[in-house]
């Protein structure tokens, strides 16, 4: 499975029971910064075959602490579930909180938002860019899964655009608008139309 790579390493991988079926969790570095991934992986696949994956940024308030000011936490569970539905898969989870700027910085950009900013002027107003995820430690990630060509399951064309100039073959995109909640319309209308995410708009009215 361990790819040679002068920029990341794979560490281990481990079962990892769960309330929506048994995944295998795998571990990775980044080794300029020793910042820590994971991906989790279900069911068996042959070469050459389109497995669905998401790629899902940490965001410990959506996704452990139930908030519903966004819609992380309801996209991560519905991802696991359609991985098991479709009974093969992967879930890439980086460590890239608040779009990259950290966690405590999300909170103070959270305090902005409170007081009337949307997502990225409040990124902005902090001094930084609107989104600073990096992906591309996926491209390791996904050779040492063995996958070539995806499923993705994402609203974000910057996610498709980036695995395409990795060399990685997204045949096509599935949209996952889930979890959708009346705090959360207003940041997902900002994703929408200041990010160019693809929401059903009917569904942010």
């Amino acid at each position: 499975m361990k790819q040679a790579d002068p920029l990341y390493d794979y560490i281990s991988s481990a079962k990892l029971p769960t309330r929506l079926g048994q995944f295998t969790i795998h571990g990775f570095v980044e080794l300029a910064t020793d910042q820590e991934h994971v991906a989790l992986s279900y069911g068996q696949w042959q070469p050459g075959e389109v497995i669905p994956i998401r790629i899902h940024s940490e965001c410990l308030t959506g996704d452990a602490l139930f908030s519903t000011r966004c819609d992380c936490g309801f996209q991560l569970e519905k991802a696991l579930q359609n991985i098991v539905e479709q009974g093969k898969g992967v879930l890439l989870y980086l460590r890239q909180e608040g779009r990259g700027i950290g966690l405590l910085n999300k909170i103070r950009a959270y305090h902005l938002q409170d007081n009337g900013m949307d997502t990225v002027e409040a990124n902005e107003h902090l001094g930084f860019d609107a989104d600073l995820r990096d992906y591309r430690i996926c491209k390791y990630m996904l050779d040492c899964l063995k996958v070539k060509k995806v499923r993705l399951m994402t609203n974000n064309p910057r996610k498709i655009q980036a695995l395409r100039d990795l060399g990685i073959d997204v045949v096509e995109r599935t949209p996952i608008d889930h979890g959708i909640t009346q705090e959360n319309k207003g940041y997902l209308r900002t994703k929408t139309q200041k990010l160019g995410h693809e929401f059903d708009p009917h569904l942010l009215k």
